[in-house]
């Protein structure tokens, strides 16, 4: 993982069919924040091949950076696009969570699947 501005990009910005902005504010090279990065990353490449790019921002560096999102604890990832734009604070570790708070599943999901507690109607 590089710091203190890394982005990592899939395809060039003309061939994305749907651009995903992704911010990961970290604190220096701590465990969590590689645990992280390497989370999101992992969960990207399995949900959105080609469609995202993941900045990483070191706090630690640069400061200053986390008064634009309102960062008040890492490591933090900012969905940034599609918008409207979320937040999810910590590893990224639980991954039902991160697909659900970033949105992500509905657009693995079949959209006539009933969800967890809900009853088809005859």
């Amino acid at each position: 993982m590089k710091t203190p501005a890394t982005v990592r990009e899939t395809k060039p910005a003309a061939a994305r069919p749907w651009n995903w902005e992704l911010r990961l504010y970290v604190a220096g090279s701590t465990s969590k924040s590689v645990a992280a990065f390497r989370n999101i990353e992992r969960l990207c490449e399995e949900h959105l091949p080609g469609r995202y790019s993941i900045e990483v921002i070191d706090l630690m560096k640069n400061p200053e950076l986390a008064q634009s999102d309102q960062i008040l604890a890492v490591p933090t990832l900012v969905r940034k696009r599609p918008t409207p734009t979320r937040k999810i604070i910590g590893t990224l570790s639980d991954t039902e969570r991160v697909l659900g708070a970033l949105d992500i599943r509905s657009l693995d999901a079949d959209p006539f699947a009933t969800r967890k507690g809900e009853k088809r109607a005859a």
